[in-house]
């Protein structure tokens, strides 16, 4: 598997872990030390990876059969590092996601998820 597909790969585990409320993919997806930023109800909203996975599997999982949406609207691969621009859905809304990766031990993983809900 080349860099590029194993980045999309997270990308879409990311994603299914989130509409689905799949606590397991989101933990295989996220770096455990990652953060969780943008604004959210008029805060700022600073999430560890923890906080984040309790707020997604509280939400509930969107029905089965749901389709995900998922748009990688940019990928940039240098050496062991990655940026991934991608919008996707949630509960309703819809979010444009910038995602920082890291292969760590021959994997990749996001370290790092700064997201824009748009209104």
């Amino acid at each position: 598997m080349s860099d590029q597909q194993a980045v999309e790969a997270v990308v879409h585990l990311y994603i299914e872990g989130m509409t689905f409320a799949n606590e397991a993919a989101l933990r295989k997806a996220f770096h455990p030390q990652c953060a969780v930023i943008g604004h959210y109800e008029n805060a700022v909203e600073w999430l560890t990876r923890d906080e984040f996975i309790a707020a997604i599997v509280s939400e509930g999982a969107a029905a089965p059969g749901t389709q995900p949406h998922l748009d990688i609207q940019m990928l940039d691969i240098i050496g062991d590092a990655a940026t991934v621009k991608v919008s996707d859905s949630f509960a309703g809304m819809r979010f444009t996601d910038y995602l920082s990766m890291l292969k760590i031990q021959g994997r990749w993983t996001i370290v790092n998820k700064l997201f824009y809900l748009h209104i």
